[in-house]
C-alpha cells in the first residue's frame, strides 16, 4: 500500500522561512505562485523577460524577476517550464545560481528520469506533483479543498527532503486531498503511459473512431458527436465519482451488456499488445530520445499533426454543437486567461 498523507502530517514550518521561485506562469506555474502566496510562503515568479506571462503574473500581485534573477534569489527553485526547455535553462541559468543546501524541485519526473538534468549532489531534488490541471489546484484551493499530490524524492542531502517536499504540498493545498508518496521514475513512466494510452491519446483516437464510423455509416454528425464525445462526460463523471462499477450501476442495462461485452472487442489482445509495446518505448527511453529531437528540430511533425486535429470533421462539428450551449463555459474563467500557456 502506497505511503498517503495529509494536513495533520505536514510540518508548515519546513517551508516557512524558505524563498521559493516558482520557474513558469502556466497551467501550474499559475497555481503553484498563488497557492503559496496566500499560504504565507515568500514567493517570485521567473520569467523570461520576453515572457507574454510577465503582465499577467504582475497584475495577479506576483513578484516577477527574470530566470536567473529569481534562481540567485531563491534557495527553493521548483521548475514549472515545458520538459523540452527544461535542461537548456538549468544549464545557463539555474544550475550556476544554485548554492549548496537549495532544494530544487519539479512536478514531473521526465528531466530527472532521462538525465538530462544532473544536479549536484548537495542539493535536495524533490518532486511535488498535482494530479490534475493547474486551474482546478488554483479553483479548489480557493474552495478551500485541494487536489490530491503526488511527492518524490531524489537526492535527500540535508535530511529533511522528504518532510519539505509535504509541506510544500500542504501550501498548495494538496494535503487537504491526501499526498502519496512516490519516485521519480514510477511518476514519470506512469504519467506519460496514461497520456499516451489512456488519457490522451488512446481516449482522443477512440472518440475519433468512433465518431468517424458512425459518420461514414450514413448517420448526422451531430447525432455521432453526441454519443461520441458529449455523453463522455456523463461516463467519466460518474467513474470519478463511483469507480467502474458505480458507472455500471448508474447507466441502463442494455447499456451495461454492451459494455461488458462488447468493450473487449474494442480493447482486445491486440491493443494490450500495443499498450505494452509503448510502455517499453517509455521505459527505455525512446520516447523521451524521440520528443527531446523533435523539439529542437523545430516541431514541424508536432505541428503538422497538431494542426490537423485541429481540422478533423469532429472538431468542426464540436465547435457549433457548443456554441449552441453556453452553459457548458458559462462561469468558468478559461485557464489562457489565467496564465501563460505552458509557461
Amino acid at each position: 500500500m502506497a505511503n498517503i498523507y495529509y494536513e495533520a502530517d505536514a510540518d508548515r514550518a519546513q517551508i516557512e522561512n524558505k524563498r521559493v521561485a516558482v520557474l513558469g506562469y502556466g497551467s501550474q506555474g499559475h497555481a503553484h505562485a498563488l497557492n503559496l502566496k496566500e499560504s504565507g510562503i515568500e514567493v517570485v515568479v521567473g520569467l523570461r523577460a520576453e515572457s507574454g506571462s510577465v503582465s499577467k503574473a504582475q497584475e495577479a500581485g506576483l513578484t516577477v524577476m527574470d530566470i536567473n534573477e529569481a534562481s540567485k534569489w531563491a534557495n527553493v527553485i521548483m521548475i514549472l517550464l515545458p520538459d523540452t526547455e527544461q535542461a537548456e535553462t538549468y544549464d545557463s541559468q539555474i544550475g550556476p545560481n544554485m548554492e549548496s543546501g537549495d532544494t530544487l524541485m519539479f512536478s514531473h519526473g521526465f528531466n530527472i528520469r532521462f538525465d538530462l538534468i544532473t544536479p549536484p549532489s548537495d542539493v535536495d531534488v524533490v518532486m511535488v506533483a498535482p494530479k490534475g490541471p493547474g486551474h482546478l489546484v488554483r479553483r479548489t484551493y480557493q474552495e478551500g479543498g485541494g487536489v490530491p499530490c503526488l511527492i518524490a524524492v531524489e537526492n535527500d542531502s540535508s535530511g529533511n527532503a522528504k518532510e519539505f517536499a509535504l509541506a510544500y504540498a500542504d501550501a498548495i493545498g494538496g494535503a487537504r486531498a491526501g499526498v502519496i508518496e512516490t519516485t521519480f521514475t514510477e511518476e514519470c513512466e506512469t504519467d506519460l503511459f496514461g497520456e499516451q494510452v489512456v488519457l490522451c491519446g488512446g481516449l482522443t483516437e477512440l472518440v475519433r473512431s468512433g465518431f468517424d464510423t458512425l459518420v461514414s455509416a450514413g448517420y448526422q454528425p451531430e447525432i455521432a458527436y453526441f454519443e461520441c464525445l458529449h455523453e463522455l462526460k456523463l461516463i467519466v463523471d460518474l467513474m470519478y465519482e463511483e469507480g467502474i462499477a458505480g458507472m455500471r450501476y448508474s447507466i441502463s442495462d442494455t447499456a451495461e451488456y454492451g459494455d461488458l461485452t462488447r468493450g473487449p472487442r474494442v480493447v482486445d489482445d491486440h491493443v494490450r499488445e500495443t499498450m505494452q509495446t509503448i510502455l517499453n518505448e517509455i521505459q527505455s527511453g525512446k520516447f523521451a530520445e524521440e520528443w527531446v529531437a523533435e523539439a529542437k528540430s523545430g516541431r514541424k511533425n508536432f505541428l503538422d499533426l497538431e494542426a490537423a486535429g485541429q481540422n478533423l470533421a469532429i472538431e468542426k462539428i464540436g465547435k457549433e454543437l457548443r456554441g449552441m450551449m453556453p452553459w457548458i463555459s458559462s462561469g468558468k474563467q478559461s485557464v489562457k486567461d489565467t496564465s501563460g500557456g505552458q509557461g
